[in-house]
């Protein structure tokens, strides 16, 4: 950047004939090694010399992405994560609402490896799952569908996701959930599960722990003069009579009532197989049922189970 340098002789002129700046002059790619004391100049040396400051390049503003859109070879070579894989570059822009077709379109800088491979920072595993279902519509094996669920949700690619949901397991999986959707405290008492056991075991520093869980289908008990609604699991009682019978068992946890045709012990395995995704070993088993008394010669009867927790 030129300085301004005030010499003697300027000393003796009037203030009015002085020469007025006008504003910063700039100039680009004029290093500072390049000024000496002799380089002072009039305003209107200046004036003349004044350039536009210069569009800043990727270098010079400390970067290295290239400005223009990047340009990809028809035949792609990949890192995804170490692992390494070669395709078309139509095969990656197959579909244009995913993520590799955004990737890839040339909008977005994609960096490369020593080798110039492109790099996604991604685990690879099921990378190859992916590009087989992008080349030729193949799903992958059953063992192997719900973790390519997941790459498939990171990339965006819907008619993936739409195939696998229609396959097992997780075509199973949509019915199973609809089941566990009659109850909308289920996930806040699997965790209730989970910290009642994991606090006891610790408290007595036990490599196991013990609790109680009440799982009922219908409300207990079914008086011989009551009648179900048709296709339905309710009964005829009256407000008064439905109070006698409400009652909480003295349990940790207790899961029910539901109105589907799924019965108790499809709902234990749903709490069994949830725990032991989660690496929970668990068992459980029938200990007896609640003899709370109700009314008259009516208890309520409903099963009461013994999960045991083993925490190694």
């Amino acid at each position: 950047m030129f300085q301004w340098h005030r010499s003697t002789a300027t000393a003796s002129y009037p203030a009015e004939l002085l020469p007025r700046a006008r504003g910063m002059v700039v100039v680009t790619g004029q290093s500072k090694a390049s000024a000496t004391p002799d380089d002072a100049m009039s305003s209107s040396d200046a004036e003349d010399d004044f350039q536009e400051p210069a569009t800043p390049t990727a270098t010079q503003a400390g970067q290295a992405l290239p400005l223009l859109p990047q340009q990809f070879p028809e035949v792609v070579p990949l890192n995804v994560g170490g692992m390494f894989f070669t395709t078309r570059l139509s095969t990656l822009r197959r579909y244009e609402d995913t993520m590799l077709a955004a990737m890839f379109s040339g909008r977005h800088y994609i960096p490369t490896d020593a080798e110039g491979r492109y790099f996604i920072d991604r685990d690879g595993t099921y990378f190859g799952d992916i590009l087989n279902f992008l080349r030729s519509g193949d799903l992958p094996p059953r063992e192997r569908v719900r973790s390519v669920y997941k790459e498939a949700q990171y990339y965006s690619i819907g008619p993936l996701l739409d195939n696998l949901e229609d396959i097992q397991p997780l075509k199973g999986e949509k019915v199973r959930q609809a089941f566990l959707g009659l109850m909308p405290y289920y996930k806040d008492h699997l965790e209730r599960i989970v910290e009642i056991a994991k606090l006891r075991a610790t408290q007595r520093k036990a490599r196991f722990a013990k609790l109680k869980v009440c799982v009922f289908k219908e409300e207990m008990p079914i008086t011989p003069y009551e009648c179900p609604h048709f296709n339905s699991l309710r009964f005829e009682r009256s407000e008064s009579e439905a109070k006698l019978f409400e009652h909480h068992c003295e349990v940790d946890v207790s899961f029910g009532p539901w109105e589907a045709v799924a019965d108790v012990y499809d709902l234990l395995h749903c709490i069994v197989s949830d725990l032991s995704a989660r690496g929970i070993t668990v068992e459980h088993q029938c200990i007896g049922v609640c003899d709370k008394h109700l009314i008259n010669h009516y208890y309520c009867k409903r099963p009461i189970y013994e999960f045991k927790i083993t925490w190694w």
